[in-house]
Order: C-alpha cells, then structure tokens, then sequence
C-alpha cells in the first residue's frame, strides 16, 4: 500500500508516531521503520479483543473482514494539520512507536545516571530499564496519545542469565531469526491495544455537547492538547528524525532543537506556539485565525465574542480545553451559557443540541472507519450525515458524505455487498425503486456486482456534491487546506476509475485503497468514452489551487496541496499543466526557504548575508539540505527529481535525460563516444522543442530554488544547464554558422562565477563528488600529431629489404640499381601515426569556446584506447568566442597500437570528463514542417533515428614500437664537415657515432649515400632521348663511380653499446659536379637475428651532410688513334715495358698508338702514369697550367659481335629489349654499337694515374672514359673477322731454304726474273660461324697511278685464276690457297687480297644439326627477338675483307 497522503482512503487510516529511543543510529532506523511499513495492513480478523467490558466498543470480533490502515510518521504533523481535528480526526496521530536498536544495549550506556534505575548487574539490563523510563517519560509528553510501546529490534537474550523485560516493552530477534509473522504479531498487539483505548476516546467525545469546526475560535487550549509542556523532552536521541516541535532544547532560551525536526520540513521557529517552551502565542498563526468574512457569527455567544474586548478573545483562544479524557474535561466557558431564547423543540437550543449530536456522531463514525468497522461506521455516518443535512451544517454534511464515500469503497474492496445509502443520493433521486435497481440509463459491465455498478455511477456527482458542500459559503467555512486535500483526494478517486477504463472493479479499488497505478502511462490521445474524462477531472482538481494570500496558507501546506494536484495531472498524462503547476511549486519553494534562510541564520546568531554554509556546518549537514532540514536522500531522491521532470517538460536542454528513481544507485554518466553523439542528438532534439525564453525562465527559477535550499547539486546543474540551453549547440565552421548563445554576456559571467564559488564551497565543505556538467559538447574540435624531428622519427620496412634476409641483397654495400628503401622518401602518414616507447611526442589539441566568457581549464590531458599511454597534464584560459590551439605531450610505455580518441577535460567548476574529437562543422538541420506538438513529440522524436546530419567523432589510429635508440654524430674528422679534393682523388676520414640512450643498443646500422651528382643522373636516366650507350654510362658512373662509400674493414661489427660510442671510415671519390653529398645512418634496435624479424622493423635516420669543392686535376684535352705503319724497333718496345720477343713485327701489328693531350689544371707539377694490361707502361711530367701530348701504344682488339646490343646494368633494364627512340639508320645504330664495344674494349686494356710532386701528397686517377672512338680510329684498333696474309715464296728457296737470305723472309719478298714463285694466301675465320670464301688476289705495281698500277699482264704471269671461290671455312679455323707466278721483269709489285662471302651462312635445322653432329651443343630457334635486331641493324649483308698490309715483292735479276 502506497503511503501517499493524498490517496482516496487517507481519512480510514490510524496516524502512528515513529520516535527513535536510545543509542540507535540514522540507517538502522530507517530499516526498522520499513519493516513495520511491511505489515502497516492489520486484519481485524488477526486481532485479539481486549477482554474488559469496557474496552470492547471497537472490538475486532465484532467485524473481522475489516482492516485498519497504519500511517507510520517519524515526525509530529504540523500545526496547520494539527488545528482540522477533530473535523479530519485522521491527522492525529493515536500510537506512539519507540524503536531501539538491540545491537547498542551492550556497547554504550543510555543514560549517565547511576541510581536512575537502581543496579543492574550487566550494561543491557541498564540500558532495558533506562528505555523504560524514557518510556514513562514519552507518556508523559504525549499523554493524549492512546498506546505507548517500545520495540526493541534484533533483539537476542542471553541463555544464561535472562533479563526481565518490562511491560510496555517488545522485543523482536533479528531478520534472520524472525518468523513471517514476527512483524505482524506486533502491529497486532499494538492494534489490540489501540481499540481497547479507542473506546474511552469515542466515550470522551460522546460526552462532548458540541464539536468545533476548522476555522472556529478553538475551545482547546492551543495545539498541543495532545501533548504535555511540562515533561521534560526527549532529547537525547541521536537521530534528525526526533520530534522537534513537542520537545524544548536544553538552553535557556528555550529555543526548540532544530535538530530533531522532520528533515523535509522547514526549521521550526522559537516564535511557533506547536513545541514552544513559553505560552506566548504565535505572531503570525499558522493558520487562519478567525474572520468576520470567512467565519460570521451565528450564535449571540459568537456575536458576544467578536464584539468583545480583545482580553475575551485572548482568554477563549488561551482556555480552550484539550481532548476530553474519561475523566472528563474542562468545556470552553462560552459552551456552558445556555440560552434562554428558542428554548423547546425547533427553537436555537434545539438546534444546537441536534448540531452536537450530530457531529459526535460523526466522529464516532470516523472511529468505527479507523478501527476496520466499516460496517458500524456506515450506520453512524448515515444518521450522522442526516442530523447535519436536516439543520444545514454544511461541513459535517460533506465530512459524513465523504467518510460513507470511503466506507462504500473499502466494503466493496473486501467484496462485502451494500446498498447505496439514501443521504448519499441526490435529491431528486431518491425513490427505493431507483436504489434498488441502480442506475438504468446505461448498463455497464453484466460481470460487474450491481453494487458497484450503482456507486460507479453516483460516484462523480456524490463528490461534486460534497466539494460543494465544503465550498458552501456559511457561518462556518471550511479552511483551504482541507478543502484543497479533499478536492485533490476525490479527483485522485477518479483518476484511478479513469486509469481502469471507467470500470469500479476489483483492480480500480486496489488502485484507490492501495495506490498500485497502472504501469501504462497516458498519452494525449483523447479517451472520448471513459467516463469520468479526463477534462472534468482537470477541472475539478483546479479548485484546489491555493489561493496567492499568504495569510490562508502556510509555505508548507500550499507546497504539499501543489504537489499534490501535480501528481494527479502526471497521472492523467497533463503533463504540460502538471509543469505549469510545478512552475508555481518551485515559486512557492523559494519564498520559503527564503524566509526560512532568513530565519534559521537569525536563531543561531549567523547574518542571513554570510550564507547558509554556517547553517549546514551547525546541523552537521553536508549536502546542502540544512536549510529545510531534508534527510541525506531527501535531495537526491525528491528535490532533484522534481526539478528535472520540471525541466524536461518545458524541453530544457540538460546534460542527461535521465530522471533517477529512489532507489537507484549513484547516477554513473558515460562519456563514451556513442553516448555522446547519442546525448547531442538528444539535446538538438530539445533545443528545438518548447520557447526558448520559457526555458531560460525555468532554469532561473531551478537556480533561486537551488539556492535557497541550499543545494549545490542543484545549483551547479542548473546552471550548466541554463548555458547548454542558451548555446546553439553546433560545432561552427569557419565563417558558416552562428553560435553565440541567446543570453547576455553579464549573465554568462554571472553563471560561471556562480559555479567556480559554489564548486569551491562545497570542497571545502569536503563534497568534492559536486560538480556541474560542461555546457558544450564541441569542446575538442581536433587532435593532430606534431612531426617527430627527423633524427628521432622511425621509418618502417619490411622484412625483405634487410640485408641478409632474401639473396638478392646478402650484404649492405649493393648495386645502387637495386631498390634501396633506406633512400626513398619515407610514407609520411605511416610515419606520423608511429611512436617509440618510453618517448615523448607533442601533440596539438583544438579547443573551441562559443560563449562570451573565459573558460578556465584547471586539467586536460589526452585519451587513449590501446596499449599504455602517459599523457602530461596542463592547464589553461580559452578565450571568448574562439578556437585555440593547445600543445601536450604524450609518451607511449608499451608497444602495441593505440588510439587517441579524445581528451580528458576538467573546467573549473565542472566535473572531469572525457570529449570526444569533433573536427568537421555540424549543425542541426531546422525543422520546416511541425508534425507533432507536446512532450509525446519530443518523446517521439528522441526515438526516431535523429534527422540531421551525422555525427561522427575522430581518432588518431597510433602504433608504438619498442624502445630504440638514439644515435648521433659525435664529430667528424673533417673540418666543419667540409672537404677539398680533386678530380680523381680519394680521401678517407671518419665520423664518430654516438648512442644517447642508457638502456637500449644499436644493433642494426645501415648506411646510404647522396650527392649532388645523383640527381642529375638520374634526371638523365628517366629521358626518353637519351641513347643506350649514354645510358650505360650513366649508369656506370652510377655503379662505379660513387663518390661516397663505407670503407670495409675485417672484423669490425656494426654495433653500438647504450652510451657508447663507435667510429666508421668512409671513402670520397672526387667527381666533376660534386659540390655535397649526405651520409645517411639507418640505425635500429632489432634484439633478434634479421631472419627472426617477423613483418616489419623500423629505423630512424641520422645524417651528416657534407661540404664539398672538387677542384680539376688533369684533364684529357683531345685524343687520336693511329695505326702503326711500318717497323717499331726493339728497343722502343723494351723502354715501355713490352716483352722480349723475337719478331718485332708482331707487336707492331697487334698495337696502334694512342695519342692524348693532357692538360694539368692544377697549380703543382703532376706526374702522369698510363699502363696498359701488357706491362705497357709510360709516365709524363706536366707543369702546371701545361698540356702534354702523351703518344702511347695500345694493343688492337678484336670482338667476336662488334654489333651486339648495348648492356644496361640496372636490372631493370636488363629484362627488356631497348629500342632506341630516335630514328636512326641501321648502318648508323651498327656504327654507334662498333665504337661502343670496341671503346670498351680499349678501355678495359687501359688505365691512367697522377701524382703531384710539389706541395701536398695527392694522387688519384684519370678519367678516361670521355675517350670517343670515331670510324677511322674504330679501323686502327679493330682486328677483322676474317685475316688475310700474303707472302711470296721462291720455289728454289722452298727447295733449299739455306739459299734464300734471311732478309727475304716476311712482307718484302725477293724473287728472281724468270723463275717460278709462289703465292701463299692464308685466310683465318676468326668468328664463332662458319663461313663461304670467295678469294680474290689483287697484284699490282708500286709506287705508279691507279690505272698504270693494274697493267702487269705483261710483267707477270701466274698459274690459274686470280678470283677463285673456295670451300666453306669453319669457325675459328684457317686455310691456305697457293698460287704459282712467274715474273718476266724486274720491279717492285704488291699483291694484296680480299676475301668476300659468297653467301650467308644459314644455320641447318635442329634435326639435322643433331644428325650431323650430336655432339654439338644445341642451338635454340630463332626467336622474335633476333627478328628485332634485323630491324634496328638491317638485314644481314654478305661482308668483305681486305688484306690490312699488302705483300711486297721485289723482282731481280739472278747475278
């Protein structure tokens, strides 16, 4: 059963008062004032009845279907509530309950007196008697209470010595040792006990002649009738639930102790005459005293008594007497004078008697409804409503109406039937007939007991009738309280048959009896065809709206009364109309807590300016609830819930939505970026929703009533909560959206600095849980990282690219073709998302403020997902309306991938949260079109997927390697790292590396080399116009050439220690071109072998940059190739360095010279040394600034396929055939591919060197590779395909060799005039094919002209032909053809020979080479590749040869 006041069956109930007795502590009261909550429905059937006859008026046997409704209050009811008995004798509380707590009887003494209670042999024994006294004395101070018990819980006697318990005292064992009916014994007991007493309290007002009505002049002296001013209070009870005003303080000012006041009631105030210790009365009653307009005189003794002096008032106010007891009771002196006018029957004191004995009945009734005789209580109230009815006395007329009302509904809730009492009939409607059939215009439910059915009907006008009977404008008017409470009772009545459908049935009455409201909210949709509707209800409940005098009702009663019709429009699903009335509410709140402020700084000497931090410093309060003394979990519980349903119903734009229920457990918010996004969306929807100034309005109201509590819970929601609203709740662009707030700037500051002090205050006050919600979402607006410095930064590479992992690169010093990744520009988004562990890395965080006002950043730090991470923590002001830019530091400390998702924020004021990153523009698309109205709208809405633009935070996806080292360049051996060198020279220095960290080594170096002259090259490589042979060379100069590289020593391992230091030795070439070059240092921390690495592994970089000036040395200035012509003599060749030989002539033939003008461009003498790779070898001295010409012989080549394509040494250019791209005649591509191959050739044979030999020592090499070879220097140096050597023989010499002289021998032959010669042609085929000769031998004259020369017909005569084609000559072999001849003259002759192809050789089919020869190797077919070539080169020719030197024949006469 619900303990709602204001329920439909509240007048049935028994008022039972819960005072905490003895050492007991706050929460454990609590406990035990919920258990006996447990059991506050008592059957009167469980009931035993009290065996004296006197005693058994109420006796349970009588009725035992009924029940009695226990009202359990831990605090005394105000004085207001107080002042309606006995017309609502129901506010009067009958029982008084004592709880102690079993647990404190052995720990702490009760009392400091010792012969208090005489001696007792154990501290529980003490403490039992001292509870009894203490006992006795609550007796004493509410002796008009009819029971008196002590219950002490968890409860466990001793086993061996027992302890007497007193009478008046009950024990209960703890849960675990309880029964189900534990509880339920006692609450009988207690009820058997109260109804025995009840008899003597329904005897005192029997013998009552006349009752007063609410709003009359009392006839009882003061409020406290039922409690004494003389016993001493209880005030040693340690709890804030104690009663406050029936107890005196302890000082002398009699001031009443503030701290056993209920907690959810204003402080009472020394100048209340309820539990004032003085008889002064009241300045300012709290409730309406008598009027001339609300209470006319009706009677001479009232006419007597407002005309009389103000000392007759005084002393009927004063004199009134208390509740009679059974041995009677003083009777007000103005009830003692009997008129003598009227006397008889119908005559004033007739009436008068009636009047008295109606009301009395009345009473007794109400009794018979408290004890569970529904039944007795129907009887009383039928005749008592009639007496009234019949003398028109309006307001016991109505009080009967509605107790019978109740009476109805509690027997049909039990299911006893009943017939609709005459009285409670309308007047025109009386007739037995109509009460016997019931209502006949509309048939309801056939299942429904016509009992019911009839009261259905007549419900809603028997209460119209009976709010108008308490409306009546009479001699007696009933108060505003109770009428509002009774308005709001009924409309709670039709609420509950609303709720059911309109059906008074089993479910409905448990709605009315017990509160159990169905869990279905209302919607607006109208409910046209339930009766009573929902508009007549809402009309009705308004006339209990209180009026704005505050003479008529205190702060508290016209709060509860407003409370009390929001509750019955939130069930009826009036939500915006219970928002209005909460609006009033929170007004209503203010004032009183204002006045109660001013009030309760005054009583304990503190000026109401200082703040009610004094107040709640005094009371020992720490949550702000000092003010009105509220309990710890009054202000989470109620207040806070309160408002923010307030809040939500005009669309105030809070920080979360959720409205926390009692019982919940500490609000815990997520921060997570789903429920962020979710929370702005949630706040769009509301910004957009309701009048943005009856909003701020709203919130303004929160603020003053937050104040005034004090609560600085409340005070720092709300105002966060008024700046979110007056935000625009957007993330603005540049220059797009607006999103200055709506209220001014002084208010803005005025909010913040209300949440910086009240933050402050309540850490001081040791509340730092309290703080408010920042108002912005788009606090963080983005989060980049800064690049890390370029010696610090790592690079990634995959396993394959180091060295030792894959066989195409088994060492560090490669093919500069081959991919190096060590040189490429590095992935820059790889390398700004990688960290190191154990190393700072900056990062930049954006952070917008659109308010007009500094926001104070007391903390921020950054957000991580993943593996550990450190972030440095930092504080500072964001200006009004802007952006700004933050730098932190984070510091990974373990590897692994992290994620930073946001920061960790802490404003000044504001609790530490986490923002995510919102780095794009976003605002909330406006709605055009309205297509809902009220709070179902906004409900609907939030459910809907949200319309506007999405909403994505954003994340730096991070990784962080393990700890690497550091290495820097320690110094260099060079000069301010620059270095002059010439052309050709090599120079050799170091550089010293050293580790900077102290745990981890370098066991990974790399090294890689740039200079100036790569990027022309390769500029060069990339052009298309570019030849094969320019290619070659580029790349030559690229392979061979570089002009930076490591020199290799034995032994030496590339590692640096932690701390240590290592040292490298590298080599410079110096190259035309050459004005700088890097040393780059890939270095790593590895800790495994490379094959263990598994995917991936980082370096960082450390380079030197080198200086370098390249100065000339000696240049080739031109160059010739000549041929030898004749004989070089011996010793020529022995001074160069050739080998002894016995012919001369043939190294005159196998070498040609080179001729090379060399100029020393260098300021010293120069010694040149040039050798070729026969120990050929001549040296040269230059001056400087001289050119010498230097004549050197160079041996001839010979190259099987002068036409071959040119080679490409990078790889990549290898895979493919190379057309060149310029259009070139192959007669010219054949030409460019000779000088080509045969330049190389040379210049394999060929290498030359320099010195200086003044000044300093240098040395170096010349470069020789700007030789060009041009076709007549390609005809010196070539050795042909084919050789052809002549020679002449005499025949008589062949005969007798010892004949012929030795000079007769080679070239110049000696023949004789008229004898036979012969002439030995001998062709060698010096190439890998075959070939088919055709030999032509060409005699002639010497020394005449061309056309003299060829006539020797006459001179010389020769066997055969000279033209003769000869037999195929196979590869690399030779062959001999004689010609015999006979000279018929003296002279010199010549005979020369050329040798030309009869045909080209054709390679015989694969079968039959394997026929042929099937041990030769095989030849693969031709492919399209060769067909290629004849296209660059032109198809194959037949060639010819011709004899290089021409044999010389000397014809003599024989002496």
């Amino acid at each position: 059963m619900s303990l709602d006041f204001m329920l439909p069956v509240a007048p049935a109930r028994v008022r039972a008062l819960v005072l905490p007795i003895g050492q007991i502590k706050r929460d454990r009261f609590s406990s035990f004032v919920e258990r006996l909550n447990e059991e506050h429905v008592v059957y009167l059937r469980d009931i035993s009845a009290d065996g004296r006859s006197n005693r058994n008026m109420f006796s349970p046997l009588a009725f035992p279907d009924g029940a009695m409704f226990y009202d359990l209050l831990t605090h005394v009811p105000p004085p207001s509530h107080l002042a309606l008995a006995p017309f609502e004798l129901f506010r009067e509380p009958l029982a008084l309950i004592a709880i102690a707590d079993g647990h404190e009887l052995e720990n702490v003494a009760f009392s400091k007196r010792q012969s208090a209670n005489g001696y007792a042999p154990t501290m529980a024994e003490r403490n039992i008697r001292t509870l009894y006294q203490e006992l006795e004395e609550l007796r004493d101070t509410y002796p008009n209470l009819l029971t008196h018990q002590v219950l002490i819980f968890d409860y466990e006697p001793h086993i061996n010595n027992t302890i007497p318990i007193p009478e008046g005292i009950q024990t209960i064992p703890p849960v675990e040792n309880s029964k189900r009916t534990t509880i339920k014994t006692i609450m009988c007991d207690i009820s058997s006990l109260l109804l025995a007493e009840m008899t003597t309290l329904a005897k005192s007002f029997e013998g009552m002649s006349s009752i007063d009505s609410p709003g009359q002049a009392p006839t009882r002296p003061g409020l406290n009738g039922w409690a004494s001013d003389d016993a001493n209070p209880a005030a040693r009870r340690n709890s804030q639930y104690a009663v406050s005003t029936v107890t005196r303080s302890a000082s002398t000012s009699g001031a009443p102790d503030r701290s056993q006041a209920r907690m959810s009631m204003p402080v009472p105030f020394k100048s209340l005459p309820f539990g004032s210790g003085n008889s002064t009365p009241s300045a300012r009653p709290t409730t309406p005293v008598r009027s001339g307009l609300s209470n006319p005189p009706t009677t001479f003794e009232d006419i007597a008594s407002a005309n009389g002096s103000s000392t007759d008032v005084t002393s009927s106010e004063q004199g009134a007497t208390s509740r009679p007891s059974s041995a009677g009771g003083k009777k007000a002196p103005n009830h003692d004078k009997i008129s003598v006018q009227g006397f008889g029957p119908g005559g004033l004191n007739e009436r008068w008697r009636n009047k008295g004995r109606g009301r009395v009945m009345i009473l007794v009734g109400s009794l018979y409804l408290q004890a569970g005789r529904w039944t007795d209580a129907l009887k009383e109230l039928i005749e008592g409503a009639t007496i009234a009815k019949s003398i028109n006395d309006h307001l016991w007329h109505g009080k009967a109406l509605e107790l019978i009302t109740i009476c109805l509904l509690l027997l049909g809730w039990i299911g006893v039937e009943f017939q609709v009492p005459t009285v409670c009939l309308p007047a025109n409607d009386k007739s037995i007939s109509s009460i016997s059939k019931g209502p006949t215009a509309e048939e309801g439910d056939p299942d429904q007991p016509k009992h019911l059915r009839s009261l259905q009907t007549l419900l809603p006008d028997l209460l119209e009738r009976i709010i108008g009977l308490y409306s009546r404008i009479s001699g007696e008017q009933l108060p505003p309280l109770p009428l509002s409470e009774s308005v709001i009772r009924f409309c709670s009545l039709l609420t509950a048959l609303h709720l059911c459908e309109g059906k008074l049935d089993k479910t409905s009455l448990e709605s009315i009896v017990f509160g159990k409201w169905p869990t279905k909210p209302l919607n607006t949709s109208p409910r046209l065809t339930i009766s009573p509707p929902r508009a007549q209800i809402a009309n009705l409940l308004f006339k209990a709206f209180p009026s704005s005098a505050p003479e008529l009702l205190t702060t508290v009663d016209r709060a509860i009364i407003l409370s009390g019709i929001a509750s019955v429009l939130g069930s009826l699903g009036f939500h915006r109309k219970k928002a209005l009335v909460m609006r009033e509410l929170v007004s209503v709140l203010i004032g009183g807590l204002v006045e109660a402020r001013t009030r309760g700084a005054a009583e304990v000497g503190i000026h109401p300016a200082a703040g009610l931090v004094a107040l709640n410093a005094t009371n020992g309060h720490g949550n702000g609830a000092g003010a009105l003394e509220l309990g710890e979990g009054d202000i989470e519980h109620g207040i806070d819930a309160f408002l923010g349903l307030l809040c939500k119903t005009y669309g105030v734009v809070s920080f979360d939505d959720a409205v926390r229920e009692p019982s919940d457990e500490p609000h815990q918010v997520s921060d997570t970026d789903a429920s962020v996004v979710s929370r702005i969306q949630s706040q769009s929807s509301a910004r957009q929703f309701g009048i943005s100034n009856v909003k701020l309005n709203i919130l303004r109201a929160c603020i003053n009533f937050s104040e005034a509590l004090p609560d600085f819970n409340g005070v720092l929601k709300y105002s966060s909560d008024l700046l979110r609203t007056a935000g625009s709740g957007v993330a603005p662009g540049p220059r797009r959206e607006d999103a200055a707030p709506i209220i001014t700037r002084d208010e803005q500051v005025r909010l913040v600095t209300n949440i910086s002090k009240t933050s402050s205050l309540s850490q001081r006050l040791g509340l730092g849980h309290l703080a408010a919600e920042y108002w912005d979402e788009f606090l963080v607006r983005g989060i980049t990282l800064d690049a890390l410095p370029p010696t610090r930064t790592p690079i990634p590479h995959s396993k394959s690219v180091l060295p030792g992992v894959t066989t195409l690169r088994t060492s560090q010093d490669v093919n500069p073709f081959i991919y190096n990744p060590f040189i490429r520009a590095s992935d820059k988004t790889m390398v700004e998302k990688t960290l190191v562990s154990g190393e700072a890395a900056t990062f930049r965080i954006t952070l917008q403020n659109p308010y007009e006002i500094e926001v104070d950043i007391e903390s921020i730090k950054l957000d991580a997902e993943g593996a550990d991470f450190e972030s440095s923590i930092t504080s500072t002001v964001i200006g009004p309306y802007r952006t700004q830019t933050l730098k932190l530091f984070g510091t990974p400390k373990a590897e692994g991938a992290l994620k930073i998702t946001g920061a960790v924020v802490k404003v000044r004021g504001c609790r530490e949260r986490r923002f995510p990153i919102f780095p794009q523009p976003w605002a909330p698309d406006t709605e055009t079109k309205i297509k809902g109205i009220g709070l179902a709208a906004l409900e609907q809405n939030r459910k809907l997927p949200f319309p506007g633009p999405s909403l994505k935070p954003d994340s730096i996806g991070l990784s962080a390697i393990s700890a690497q080292p550091v290495v820097v360049i320690k110094s260099s051996s060079l000069f301010q790292s620059s270095v002059m060198i010439l052309e050709g020279e090599r120079q050799v220095f170091s550089v010293t590396l050293q580790n900077l960290s102290q745990s981890t080594p370098a066991d990974l170096l790399l090294f890689s080399f740039q200079d100036s002259t790569m990027g022309p090259l390769q500029t060069a490589l990339t052009s298309r116009d570019a030849t094969p042979a320019e290619l070659y060379e580029y790349e030559l100069i690229l392979a061979r050439k570089q002009a930076l590289r490591l020199r290799k020593i034995g032994g030496s391992k590339r590692y640096i220690a932690p701390g240590g230091t290592a040292t490298f030795e590298f080599e410079i070439l110096g190259k035309p071109g050459l004005t700088n070059g890097t040393i780059q240092v890939d270095y790593a921390y590895l800790g495994v072998p490379p094959a263990e690495i598994k995917d991936k592994f980082y370096t960082r970089q450390v380079c030197l940059d080198l200086t370098i000036t390249v100065n000339a040395s000696v240049e080739l200035a031109r160059m010739d190739v000549l041929p030898i012509q004749g004989e070089v003599p011996k010793p020529i060749w022995s001074r160069l360095g050739a080998k002894d030989t016995v012919e001369d002539t043939s190294l005159s033939e196998d070498h040609c010279l080179l001729l090379l003008d060399l100029r020393n461009a260098w300021p010293s003498d120069m010694q040149v040394c040039l050798q070729a790779d026969d120990n050929i070898m001549i040296k040269e001295h230059i001056l400087p600034g001289n050119t010498n010409r230097v004549i050197f012989p160079v041996p001839r080549v010979y190259i099987d396929d002068p036409h071959a394509s040119i080679p490409a040494l990078n790889p990549s250019r290898q895979r493919q055939f190379v057309v060149s791209s310029s259009k070139i005649t192959p007669e010219i591509e054949r030409g460019n591919r000779e000088a080509f191959w045969y330049r190389e050739k040379m210049l394999e044979k060929l290498s030359g060197s320099w010195k200086t030999l003044s000044g300093p020592a240098r040395e170096g090499s010349i470069e020789l590779r700007g030789i060009r070879l041009a076709p007549r220097m390609i005809e010196a140096i070539k050795i042909d395909e084919v050789g052809i050597d002549v020679s002449v023989e005499n025949t008589r010499a062949v005969d007798d060799p010892s004949s012929s002289p030795p000079q007769q021998r080679g070239n110049n032959n000696a023949v004789f005039v008229d004898e036979f010669a012969q002439v030995r042609v001998v062709i060698t085929n010096r190439t890998s094919e075959p070939i088919h000769p055709t030999l032509r031998v060409m005699p002639s004259l010497c020394h005449r002209p061309l056309n003299v020369a060829l006539d020797f017909t006459r001179k010389l005569a020769w066997n055969g032909t000279l033209q003769q084609a000869l037999a195929p000559l196979g590869a690399k072999r030779s062959v001999e053809v004689l010609l015999g001849a006979v000279p018929l003259c003296r002279g010199a002759f010549e005979i020369s020979a050329s040798v030309e192809e009869t045909q080209l050789w054709t390679p015989p089919p694969p079968s039959v080479a394997k026929d042929n020869d099937a041990a030769a190797p095989p030849r693969r077919e031709r492919s399209d590749t060769e067909i290629m070539m004849d296209a660059v080169l032109g198809a194959r020719e037949r060639r010819i040869w011709h004899s290089r030197r021409p044999c010389l024949v000397d014809v003599r006469d024989r002496a």
